[in-house]
């Protein structure tokens, strides 16, 4: 069973200007028009992320939910609401805590095992059956954890994203090409992000979403693509279908930090705990090998990770402490923790 969702047709550059009339500053990509511009008034956006009923996907909600509200009426906040779109079909146990949208998973087998390809069809049926108050919409995940207030980092017409250094449409020409036609422009146009974080618009994404949900269907079904893709097939779709419809995004290396690569806070918005972070007692990284010392979100896939984790060995970096204090302040400040 195919699905094909029908979508618009492809769209001229969403400020209705030519690529080379943008001046574009090289690192964060900002348009020089607007460093000048003053601040307007509160931009809010509605903050939505996609989820199963998994315990492993709920406990990592949770977390990300508590600290959403921490930071939510902060000074400098444009966040607004909260939805979790819940993509396994039937509500669960979070559904009084979280606010929560159930919508359907995709047709049994097509997402041949890649879950992660239901976030785009759960953000179509979103967009379509729901409504926000907000103009904005934040693309988030359930293990991201909000470390400080988060602006709008969005532009009319221009949606903010973090850069990926491992998405690299440039060193991929051949296969992007099936799906990115040269018609379409130079493969430069495909932004190195996946669709989070992002913010953007909300009548900007209900024109990308089907076109995202076509192309991830379509990448997964040509072998050559799902092989070279790996996991990150679905974030290479959401990018090809932004540039099939001309849209650029404003590339925010503050909107986000990933331990422990990553090794302090700084000035970031967003803390990823996607990667283990695995150190022996000197304080030294041993990624790759368990450390004597570690956190994985993975260590914890049938079940919440235990109240009061210890703490890193002295010399590991200030982000991966953070990571830690934050787990155990939401977890000791969550009711019925352990039975998540």
């Amino acid at each position: 069973m195919i699905i094909h969702y029908r979508e618009s047709g492809p769209r001229k550059w969403t400020s209705g200007e030519k690529r080379s009339q943008l001046l574009i500053d090289p690192v964060v990509q900002i348009p020089e028009y607007a460093k000048k511009e003053p601040k307007k008034q509160r931009r809010l956006f509605h903050v939505a992320l996609t989820a199963t009923d998994a315990l492993y996907s709920r406990w990592q909600c949770r977390i990300m939910y508590y600290w959403y509200k921490k930071k939510k009426d902060l000074p400098g906040s444009d966040m607004g609401k909260f939805t979790r779109i819940l993509h396994s079909g039937n509500p669960d146990s979070l559904m009084d805590e979280i606010p929560t949208f159930v919508v359907d998973p995709l047709p049994a087998g097509l997402d041949r095992g890649y879950v992660v390809l239901n976030r785009p069809w759960a953000f179509v049926q979103w967009l379509e059956k729901s409504t926000t108050e907000e103009e904005y919409i934040l693309m988030a995940e359930p293990d991201h954890i909000f470390i400080k207030p988060l602006p709008n980092l969005g532009l009319e017409g221009y949606p903010s994203a973090f850069p990926f250094f491992y998405i690299k449409p440039t060193e991929n020409v051949k296969i992007l090409r099936k799906f990115f036609p040269k018609e379409m422009g130079p493969v430069t146009s495909i932004d190195p992000i996946g669709n989070s974080p992002v913010i953007i618009k909300k009548d900007l994404l209900e024109k990308i979403a089907p076109t995202w949900m076509n192309v991830s269907l379509k990448m997964k079904n040509d072998p050559e693509t799902d092989n070279t893709f790996g996991w990150v097939l679905e974030m290479y779709a959401y990018a090809v279908a932004s540039a099939l419809h001309g849209v650029q995004h404003i590339l925010r290396k503050d909107f986000m930090l990933q331990p422990p690569f990553d090794l302090e806070t700084g000035n970031k918005f967003i803390l990823h705990f996607t990667y283990g972070c695995d150190y022996n007692l000197k304080g030294e990284l041993t990624y790759g090998k368990i450390g004597e010392w570690r956190f994985d979100k993975r260590s914890y896939l049938d079940g919440p990770p235990p109240r009061n984790l210890s703490l890193p060995p002295p010399g590991v970096p200030e982000s991966v402490v953070t990571l830690v204090k934050m787990v155990n302040e939401a977890t000791a400040n969550i009711p019925n923790w352990d039975t998540t």
